[in-house]
């Protein structure tokens, strides 16, 4: 597969990052799986469609304020602008349950601007499968860390893990309705030597910090986002305008121009 895409003419190139997405992608414990059938079928009448059944927090997916806070905006009432824009992508390397802190981005982060659209790769995006460790064991942003882009007021941020949060902040671990990862705090005990409600005591509080503050966030970023590892370019998602919708997959991409010379269409 390609990576980076040349357009002819202009000398753009863009670049994927979003995981496929289909019928049995890496869906969150306790949620029902991706089901996909072609209710119709070349064979029968030459022609395809498909019916799908999914929870909408699957593959790379945008969320909405409205996700995490009542009566903030849906995926229909984000402003459109909030979907393109120049930014940056952290690199910012985690292992198993580590925790993204402002002190991170401190030192990771001096190429962001007020206004950015931000993504982190934590090169968890690696591990992207139906897996224990992918979804029990990725890193997350701590509650210090979704204050910083929030003063940076960024306008869109996107994480390479699973969630925003580390997952002994969400239900996977004992918050809510979960642990519906059981073994998760144990685990995490015994591989860190701490106590999960000490160091995790509040529910998807980063999350919650963005989500309030306006900022729509994009979770499980993929493709072939190590190549802009550390640089800036200029990003695309591409929602469904969905009504009272909380999230929906989304597509996302980046562009960039080695030469200088693209310009946007004036539209006459």
């Amino acid at each position: 597969m390609i990576a980076v895409t040349t357009d002819p003419y202009s000398g753009l190139q863009t670049i994927e990052l979003s995981h496929p997405w289909g019928h049995g992608v890496p869906s969150y414990p306790g949620q029902d799986d991706v089901k996909m059938y072609r209710s119709v079928k070349f064979a029968q009448h030459g022609v395809m469609a498909h019916r799908i059944n999914t929870v909408l927090h699957t593959g790379t997916h945008m969320n909405a304020p409205l996700h995490m806070i009542q009566k903030a905006a849906d995926l229909a009432s984000i402003p459109v602008e909030r979907f393109f824009g120049n930014g940056i992508v952290l690199h910012l390397p985690k292992k198993s349950y580590q925790v993204i802190t402002a002190k991170d981005l401190d030192e990771a982060g001096s190429g962001v601007q007020q206004g950015d659209i931000v993504v982190i790769n934590s090169g968890w995006h690696h591990k992207y499968s139906d897996a224990i460790e992918y979804f029990g064991e990725s890193p997350g942003l701590s509650k210090d860390a979704a204050e910083w882009l929030v003063k940076k007021d960024c306008k869109l941020v996107a994480v390479d893990m699973p969630q925003v949060d580390h997952p002994l902040a969400t239900s996977l671990g004992l918050h809510r309705g979960g642990p519906t990862m059981n073994r998760l705090a144990h685990a995490y005990e015994q591989a860190t030597g701490l106590d999960p409600k000490k160091e995790h005591p509040d529910w998807n509080i980063a999350h919650k910090v963005l989500l309030a503050a306006g900022i729509p966030t994009i979770e499980q970023v993929g493709g072939d986002v190590d190549i802009l590892s550390g640089k800036r370019a200029t990003f695309a998602a591409t929602p469904w305008k969905f009504q009272y919708g909380d999230a929906c997959p989304v597509r996302f991409m980046a562009m960039i121009d080695p030469s200088g010379n693209c310009r946007i269409d004036s539209g006459k």
